[in-house]
């Protein structure tokens, strides 16, 4: 057994990515896949793991290499170290597979990451090659086939979206319709699993009976499918298999791909949480670490509504309503919990009944519950008024919900295994529309007496445990500035209230009732990807303000609507209550209001700030509102290189040598427990992954501020060794190796073929010389004699997009500047010879020069082809 295998037990632990199916390269006189670049480019955008994980399926039903699953696993595992170690020996793994004898496989896509557009990529796809004649699309409930035919309606009715599939389609538009409708050529149906039921009355055994081989099934939630081996199948594998259809391409998707805590054996493209989430397409997720001790259901509740409230104040300047999840077990306690806590909110935020239970949502499988489950599409709509949604665990797919910011498992066993988690998780993955900034996160209220068992769970499910993180270090003295320019369209809105002022504050003071103010509290939080622990401090009653914190907010309030009329053409229309209200009234008002309650400790609950503030809410009239859109560059952005996210590389990546870390003295520490471990097996010297790893034996050598530094391929390699150098090192300030995605990036368009694509590339390296910025992008030394289209336009785009920057720069009085390189290893010598002689200023590589010669060329100048097009439309 390899010394890199970790123990939990005596169950040795795998990595999901691990064993996940390889396809090997097809023949493309069989199967073109570059016929439909443009359609996958205008369809997934700039989420390139949708277009791998559409190509994968494509590439294995129709490269002509393998026959069913059965083929492609045995290949797999006579190949994969790491799939013969899990299963021991191949007829145990082909036990284990769910469809052998059919050309079937699954999508393992994290939860928020857009199945939907995958699964009609492919269906799409399908129907015009003629492959296939019809489509259908299979689901666990009623929720989810709604969502899916609104999602695939609307990109079925795209005309851009279509005009981007190929002439010859035989489909260029699928028609999408359920099980109520005939099936017929060309259609798109999606249905729930319950309409392949003999007593059901549907379409779907009439239209594809004796006709499978020319129809692709597609599972959405497959985790509904799959059962243990030696237990009997469920109706849906059944339906699957049966001779009646004949079925030939089944594929599975779902973010949850395990049979109780086992991972799917046939999976063939996997987009993890842990990657969703580091690439900033999903929320961050923290949980519960500790807590105070609590007396009973009522002091639990408090805590989650003041962590519910918590998220609601930070969220308030975005305009977005949090919602908190509940989860449960049972339909029975779904049902207790959700009267127990429109009680409980009815005394806590002393409304009336009917107001508590408008604003608790019940979601089970129970037909009393249907019409809530259609309720979920407009949750996250600011005019609905449901806060809080009580739901039973294994119904928690199917939400397109994405103002989730905390989710309560109200007891151990609904968040006691890897499947149920990853379903609870994902209930809260999906980030806000429009959301910009610091990562949203998701916070995970569970009973800290469960935190070390659901530590376990999470980290395996985010695989933490052999994966290296680097990260940025705070204390760093390394740090610098970067700049970018925005190019993103923004919304100017101008608010147009209506004219008067009213009068306020008649009696000199607000009447208030009682308030019962108790001890202050602390919960501690975990997030999951980094171990970071933080603090939230919540009061057993109300959070209480001081007298002073109020008057000061009555008074921001009023002037703020000063502010808003104070342009106002009208000067009707202009309000000048601040000035009748300075602070020291605003002071006087809110201590004659206290004592009037008999109020004598000077603290305010927040119920009681809430009246003070619904004194004054007349005064935020209705406005109407006018939007223009604003074309830029319009803004120079600054951003400093500590608040880059943490990038990863996986056991695999480190012992094939297609990564490499870069560490020094005292990377050890900053890591979390678990992968110290792991990197006390990477330092080995007679391990496994010698040739993964580069220790830089001087600190003062390794001038990033990162905890380690991860290169991809071999001339990023190459190049980091020379940045880790003394004599190289001695002659720059600092360096970072930019995140993959999402950090500092660049969109650039090209050309496929006769296909425009648009795409968005990261620069490899920032090196700080001085005033100086060198951007160096490394390529293979291939490149100069065999350029690519694609990396001649991302040159061009870069070098106008720093030329763009440095013209801000100098409009701004800022000293810095910025220079692009693209490298191969042909050009480090004399690139780094420049740095030492700091010349590097105006330096062109050999492969630089190879471009612009390329560029001066070429013929294409169809505006998609321009620099500048990308930033006027």
């Amino acid at each position: 057994m390899r010394t890199t295998a970790r123990h939990f037990g005596d169950r040795r632990a795998f990595r999901n990515e691990d064993l996940v199916l390889a396809i090997k390269p097809h023949d493309p006189c069989k199967w073109d896949e570059s016929r439909y670049e443009a359609f996958l480019d205008a369809l997934c955008g700039h989420r390139e793991y949708q277009k791998t994980a559409i190509r994968a399926v494509l590439s294995y039903w129709l490269g002509g290499r393998y026959a069913d699953l059965c083929q492609l696993a045995k290949e797999n595992f006579e190949a994969n170290e790491d799939l013969r170690h899990r299963w021991g020996r191949w007829d145990s793994m082909q036990s284990h597979l769910q469809l052998p004898a059919q050309l079937a496989c699954s999508l393992d896509l994290a939860t928020g990451t857009g199945k939907s557009f995958v699964l009609y990529g492919i269906a799409a796809i399908l129907l015009a090659e003629g492959v296939v004649d019809r489509v259908l699309v299979l689901c666990p409930s009623n929720t989810i086939e709604a969502g899916l035919l609104a999602k695939f309606k609307e990109l079925a009715s795209n005309a851009d979206l279509r005009d981007t599939l190929p002439a010859y389609a035989r489909f260029s538009t699928p028609r999408v319709i359920n099980a109520s409708e005939t099936i017929v050529d060309g259609a798109l149906c999606v249905e729930n699993y319950h309409a392949i039921l003999d007593h059901v009355n549907s379409s779907i055994r009439d239209s594809l009976k004796g006709k499978g081989a020319r129809v692709a099934v597609l599972n959405d939630e497959a985790h509904h499918v799959a059962n243990e081996t030696g237990t009997e199948a469920g109706k849906w594998k059944t339906f699957l298999q049966s001779a009646d259809y004949g079925f030939r391409y089944v594929l599975a998707v779902s973010g949850t791909c395990y049979v109780g805590n086992d991972y799917f054996s046939d999976v063939v493209y996997r987009y993890s949480l842990r990657q969703a989430i580091e690439e900033r397409f999903v929320k961050k997720v923290e949980y519960v670490s500790d807590m105070p001790a609590t007396h009973g259901q009522e002091d639990y509740w408090q805590l989650i509504w003041q962590r519910h409230e918590d998220w609601k104040r930070k969220l308030k300047s975005r305009i977005i309503r949090p919602l908190t999840i509940v989860i449960t077990q049972k339909i029975a306690a779904c049902k207790q919990v959700a009267e127990d806590l429109t009680d409980w909110l009815t005394t806590w935020e002393k409304i009336k009944p009917e107001e508590a239970r408008a604003k608790v949502l019940v979601v089970t499988s129970a037909k009393e519950h249907q019409a809530n489950v259609a309720m979920l599409r407009t949750v996250d709509s600011l005019a609905s008024k449901v806060e809080w949604i009580i739901s039973v665990s294994m119904l928690s797919e199917g939400w397109d919900v994405k103002n989730v910011f905390q989710i309560v498992p109200h007891e151990e066993r609904a968040f006691n295994s890897k499947l149920l988690i990853a379903q609870v998780l994902g209930r809260g993955l999906r980030r806000p529309v429009g959301w910009t900034g610091e990562d949203p996160i998701v916070t995970v209220f569970n009973h800290d007496a469960w935190s070390r068992r659901i530590k376990h769970l999470v980290d395996e499910i985010l695989e933490i445990e052999r994966r290296l993180s680097s990260r940025p270090l705070v204390e760093s003295p390394y740090h610098f500035e970067l700049h970018n320019l925005d190019y993103t369209r923004k919304e100017e809105i101008t608010d147009h209230p209506q004219s008067g002022e009213y009068q306020i504050f008649a009696k000199g003071y607000v009447v208030l009732p009682s308030q019962v103010v108790d001890q202050s509290v602390t919960v501690e939080f975990e997030e999951a990807l980094t171990g970071k622990h933080s603090k939230f401090g919540a009061i057993l009653r109300q959070k209480t303000y001081s007298a002073e914190d109020v008057a000061e907010q009555l008074y921001l309030r009023l002037k703020s609507i000063d502010q808003e009329t104070a342009d106002a053409q009208d000067p009707e229309d202009r309000t000048n209550y601040a000035k009748r209200f300075p602070r020291d009234k605003c002071m006087a008002i809110v201590s004659e209001s206290l004592k009037q309650a008999g109020i004598t400790d000077g603290r305010i609950t927040d119920d009681n700030r809430q009246k003070f503030l619904q004194a004054i809410g007349p005064l935020k009239r209705k406005a109407t509102k006018r939007v223009v859109y604003v074309l830029s560059p319009q803004a120079l952005v600054t951003f400093n290189t500590a608040t880059r996210q943490a990038d990863s590389c996986s056991a695999a990546e480190l012992r094939r040598g297609t990564k490499t870390v870069f560490f020094t003295e005292g990377c050890r520490e900053t890591l979390v427990d678990e992968q110290q471990e792991f990197f006390d097996e990477v330092v080995d010297a007679d391990g496994d992954f010698v040739s993964g790893r580069v220790e830089v034996g001087n600190p003062a050598d390794f001038k990033s501020p990162v905890n380690l530094a991860i290169a991809d391929a071999t001339p990023e390699r190459k190049f980091m060794r020379e940045l880790t150098k003394r004599e190289n090192t001695k002659c720059l300030d600092t360096w970072l190796k930019n995140a993959a995605m999402n950090f500092y990036s660049l969109e650039y368009a090209w050309k496929k073929g006769e296909h425009p694509k648009r795409g968005e590339f990261s620069p490899d390296f920032f090196i700080k010389q001085g005033d100086w910025l060198f951007v160096a992008e490394i390529k293979d030394d291939g490149e100069i004699s065999d350029l690519s289209p694609e990396n001649v336009k991302k040159h061009e785009y870069a070098s106008a997009h720093f030329t763009q920057l440095n013209a801000w720069l100098e409009k701004e009085g800022l000293s810095v500047r910025y220079q692009f390189n693209m490298v191969a290893p042909r050009d480090f010598n004399a690139f780094f010879q420049k740095l030492r002689e700091y010349s590097l200023t105006g330096y062109r590589s050999v492969l630089d020069a190879a471009i612009i010669n390329a560029g001066a060329k070429a013929s294409d100048t169809t505006s998609a082809s321009q620099p500048n097009s990308l930033h006027s439309n």
